[in-house]
């Protein structure tokens, strides 16, 4: 009997529910030692693992019903050897009630990370960085002389120790602020007023303040800026025609969806969805996720980026090994083993299969990316979410996911 990934929740959490960023401080307890955990569940790869053929039926009951209560729209694009599928369901916004289109564009929030990891990684390959060399040689006084060596490999796979600044989380200072500008070294400066977390190397902790310095990096070695160097070397030789990264700008340029966010009534600016209320985020400024969250896009061109990556077209196969590589270490605070690698996620499925992604989350805003390394599945999804950055599991994104890799009935 062929292997399949019929019980695909696994893949749900690696699409689906990688933490929202938290615009605070996290502080959770340390880990005592490593051997008051128990072993991990010894759950391996199965090389014979096959790809299930596209379930169309699943995926258009994914997206089925918008607009509703959890979401407005949904663009979903499933490709590989085992068929394809494209869907698009809901409204473009509630005023107009515009039908959702499949090319709109959408705020593409985490998986930025991937792109500037990947930008990384070329400057490992043209000798220019050492994955081994150190964020205070090459961005001397950025990080406080108390700290301890912070490697550049530590950053892209989130294992620093470096803090998040101290600032409040509450959506009400979010909405009030979302116009604020951020430069880079603030926000880096903000968050080094606190102790590293953890000694480097011994732990993982997904922030943001670690892909914040890879920009930093990026920019110190180059000389250009971050916002240019993606730009040239991954949107333009990929053809990702309608990708771009906005700066400093709020909005959000050509074709797109309106994001919304549920909150209380009485919000200001609320306005009654249902039986509920939201309010328009479209228009906010992303220089406070910048290197880690800022990059806006479509599902066609983060398809293109996927194949792209995995193929060896944008980082070569020698340099790409991180972005399919997972620290063996725990996951801060808990007993729990890492699960990010440079860039993004590994997760092993219940029938052997192995995928890798990356998700991202701007409030209205729920993106993702994943596949198999041999690109016989990916899938590509945003939907228009009005609670996207809450904690746990969005079940309409994992829905979309469960549904691309569920077996055809």
């Amino acid at each position: 009997m062929k292997k399949t990934a019929v019980a695909c929740l696994a893949l749900a959490t690696l699409l689906v529910a990688a933490p929202a960023q938290a615009t605070g401080r996290t502080v959770p307890q340390p880990v005592a030692t490593s051997p008051a955990c128990p072993p991990p569940a010894d759950v391996r790869p199965d090389p014979d693992a096959e790809i299930p053929p596209v379930n169309r039926a699943a995926l258009e009951r994914a997206i089925a019903g918008l607009p509703a209560a959890d979401a407005t729209a949904a663009i979903v694009r499933v490709g590989g050897a085992k068929g394809s599928w494209r869907g698009v369901s809901g409204v473009a916004d509630l005023a107009g009630k515009r039908k959702a289109s499949a090319n709109a564009r959408f705020r593409a929030g985490s998986v930025t990370k991937t792109f500037t990891t990947a930008v990384v990684l070329q400057l490992v390959a043209e000798g220019r960085v050492s994955l081994d060399g150190t964020v205070q040689e090459y961005l001397p006084g950025l990080l406080p002389e108390t700290y301890p060596e912070v490697r550049v490999r530590q950053l892209l796979d989130h294992t620093s120790g470096l803090p998040a600044p101290d600032l409040p989380g509450s959506l009400e200072w979010v909405y009030r602020t979302r116009f604020r500008t951020w430069t880079p070294h603030e926000y880096v400066a903000l968050a080094v007023r606190n102790p590293v977390e953890f000694t480097p190397g011994t732990r993982q902790h997904y922030l943001n303040v670690n892909t914040f310095v890879a920009g930093l990096l990026i920019e110190q070695i180059t000389g250009n800026s971050y916002e240019h160097e993606v730009t040239t070397r991954i949107l333009r030789p990929v053809g990702m025609r309608d990708s771009y990264l906005p700066g400093a700008s709020p909005r959000i340029r050509g074709r797109h969806h309106t994001g919304y966010q549920a909150v209380p009534e009485g919000f200001p600016d609320a306005v009654p969805y249902g039986t509920a209320h939201v309010v328009d985020m479209t228009e906010m400024s992303t220089t406070s996720t910048w290197a880690s969250g800022d990059l806006i896009s479509t599902v066609a061109d983060l398809e293109k980026f996927v194949r792209a990556l995995f193929s060896g077209q944008i980082v070569p196969p020698a340099q790409l090994e991180p972005m399919f590589t997972v620290p063996g270490v725990t996951t801060y605070g808990t007993c729990e083993p890492a699960a990010y690698t440079s860039g993004m996620s590994r997760m092993v499925l219940p029938g052997g299969i192995v995928a890798y992604g990356k998700t991202g989350a701007r409030y209205g805003y729920a993106a993702g990316i994943g596949a198999t390394r041999d690109l016989s599945r990916t899938l590509v999804y945003s939907v228009n979410s009005t609670d996207a950055k809450a904690s746990g599991q969005n079940q309409r994104t994992l829905g979309i996911a469960l549904a691309s890799f569920a077996e055809p009935s």
